[in-house]
């Protein structure tokens, strides 16, 4: 039994959704001991405890645009399907994707997400250098000169304090923001604070996005599994409203049905958010679908959560599950039938076990939006939005510590019903967003960083906390062997070295869709488009491809032999001279130049020209 117990390790990680599991093994991968704690007993947040074990991923998935850690648990995930049903790919041989559902390219049970993640953690926590706290929250801490100095969490067993060099949030509220007095913010921003177009004109602090209690059925025709109609059901119904029929962004109706599709040729409503596919696995049809359900129907987007009270919490909470359990009784009782033959499905039958819960409701709301750190760099929609740009990638960020894609997707919040699904470009996570006003050795660790109310509705799906997460793990240990801090890291020149360390270990830092991690030139490739060459974010960047065979053009020059200078360590500033007459390198042959530049000797002049890079190099690549 811990009674007031202590700990101490090198990094405390408070919140093990799925940025704070991904600090932990990118941390703990890097030689740090950690304590990781979580509310629940499950690790992985929205894709586990959560309940949204649909990924809300990009197009790229497959192949570029996450993690070599993030991938790895995508294939556990997989892997656990292969050897429990003996299907290895999808029916038109595409990676296997166990629920089948139309939302995600990889839909699964969360006890399977559980599973994987376990198995990614086990080393560590063999080895005894990852310690994990379930069932625990943060209520206290002690700050001195900047730094943070310890942490004390609550459980059913007690107190615990830890103490440690380096504190990550990674809560779903950012709830140890308040507690060791970083600044932090809440809501929507005003317009003239952000210069987003769709900003309020005054900050609305607590218009935060709605949360929502996810579950889980499947269907059983014949059948009556109808649970009791919940108390006030009848006004949540009404006031929600309880709808399959969406509003697109110019207003016109998106019309769903329940099994079929829709009059308008819109996927079914069933296949949404599918966690497991019955036929896929057993074409016999023995085996049940398995359907999570998170639809604008259920969520709550009445009351902030993060501003209120205990007491008053608890209400919210309460009224959130009974209006998410109100839903599923409408889908049994009211939903008009697909053929038109009555009302509601009765053989929906509630699967307490898929959620873990006796109520058979997430163990944990999910969480879209946190309170956000006052962050070294902010992150607003006008980076990432598609409107008006000409690029195939976002703004550019140098400090860029992984990368991301999604629509820029806001649900309705407190006192804003509008909800939005804005185009974005693939975008960056530049590192200043992790990284506080203080204090000195606090890092964000996922929805938490310094983004705004719409940018954080890009920011906020599972590839992206992921990232924010490992990145903010191995600068914590970065700056734990270097013994420095964040701010010196991000503003100095040790932020080449670590994001140099970062790609090492297969986080990719700009979208070079034909060069992904593992390939021969994937490093080199990454740090010529940080530094600016390969024209990655310049008028002529229109696509995610490097296209490596093609020759660099002249006005790439100069960046190039900059980052060739950078890596050589010389101070030198790079020299064009007059137009060749010979071939340029090409794009591949000089990010293999970039590769070259740290041995002992290269035979170049310092500083080096175009036309040494171009005569000299070619014969060594």
């Amino acid at each position: 039994m811990v009674v007031n117990a202590s700990l101490s390790c090198d990094i405390a990680i408070i919140g093990a959704g799925l940025g704070g599991v991904a600090a932990a093994l990118a941390a703990c991968d890097n030689g740090a001991s950690v304590v990781l704690t979580e509310a629940t007993d499950w690790p992985g947040g929205q894709a586990t405890s959560q309940g949204v074990s649909a990924l809300d991923e990009h197009r790229y998935i497959e192949t570029f645009g996450a993690t070599r850690r993030y991938a790895a648990f995508r294939e556990a995930i997989r892997e656990h399907y292969r050897r429990r049903y003996g299907v290895t790919a999808m029916p038109d041989g595409s990676p296997l994707n166990p629920g089948d559902g139309w939302v995600s390219a990889l839909c699964f049970e969360p006890r399977v997400g559980v599973a994987a993640i376990a198995e990614l953690l086990a080393p560590h926590i063999v080895s005894g250098r990852l310690t994990i706290l379930y069932h625990y929250t943060p209520i206290a801490a002690v700050v001195q000169d900047d730094a943070i100095i310890r942490v004390t969490v609550t459980g059913a067993e007690g107190d615990v304090t830890i103490t440690a060099g380096f504190f990550l949030d990674a809560t779903d509220l950012g709830d140890l923001l308040p507690l060791v007095d970083a600044p932090w913010v809440t809501g929507a921003e005003a317009r003239d604070d952000t210069g987003e177009a769709d900003a309020p004109e005054e900050a609305r602090p607590g218009e935060v996005q709605g949360f929502t209690f996810c579950f889980a059925v499947e269907y059983r025709p014949g059948e009556d599994h109808t649970i009791p109609k919940p108390d006030g059901y009848e006004r949540l119904r009404d006031a929600q409203p309880f709808t399959l029929t969406l509003t697109a962004s110019d207003g016109s109706p998106r019309p769903f049905r329940v099994f079929e599709t829709g009059p308008t040729g819109l996927p079914p409503f069933w296949t949404y958010r599918r966690l497991l596919s019955g036929r896929l696995f057993d074409p016999s049809g023995a085996l049940h679908d398995i359907a999570m359900i998170n639809w604008n129907a259920n969520d709550y987007h009445h009351a902030d959560l993060i501003g209120a009270a205990p007491a008053e919490r608890e209400r919210i909470l309460d009224e959130a599950k009974r209006l998410s359990l109100s839903f599923l009784y409408w889908l049994q009782t009211e939903v008009p039938r697909d053929d038109g033959s009555g009302y509601g499905y009765p053989g929906l039958r509630l699967l307490h076990e898929v959620m873990g819960t006796a109520d058979g409701l997430s163990k944990a709301p999910y969480i879209r939006e946190s309170r956000r750190i006052r962050a070294l760099r902010r992150v607003t929609a006008g980076d990432i939005l598609a409107a008006g740009r000409t690029t195939a990638r976002a703004a550019h960020f140098s400090d860029s510590c992984g990368v991301g894609w999604y629509f820029m997707d806001l649900h309705a919040a407190v006192g804003n019903p509008r909800s939005m699904f804005a185009p974005t470009l693939p975008f960056q996570i530049p590192l200043g967003a992790l990284i506080p006003q203080r204090p000195a050795n606090l890092l964000a660790a996922c929805k938490n960083i310094g983004t705004t109310h719409l940018s954080n509705g890009s920011y906020r799906l599972h590839p992206v906390e992921w990232n924010i997460g490992e990145a903010a793990g191995a600068l914590a240990a970065f700056c734990l062997t270097h013994r420095v801090h964040p701010r010196e890291v991000w503003e100095g020149p040790l932020l080449r070295v670590f994001q140099r360390h970062l790609l090492a270990q297969g986080v990719p830092l700009e979208w070079t869709i034909d060069i992904p991690p593992g390939h021969p030139h994937f490093i080199p490739t990454q740090l010529l488009l940080l530094e600016g060459a390969l024209d990655g974010h310049g008028p002529r960047a229109a696509s995610l491809a490097i296209s490596p065979d093609q020759p660099v053009a002249r006005a790439d020059a100069p960046a190039v032999l900059r980052a060739l200078l950078r890596v050589a360590g010389s101070p030198a500033e790079p020299v064009l001279d007059p137009a060749p007459d010979h071939q340029p390198l090409s794009r591949a042959e000089a990010a293999a130049t970039l590769a070259l530049a740290e041995l002992p000797a290269t035979g170049l002049s310092d500083p080096p020209t175009w036309s040494d890079l171009c005569t000299t190099m070619r014969p060594l690549v």
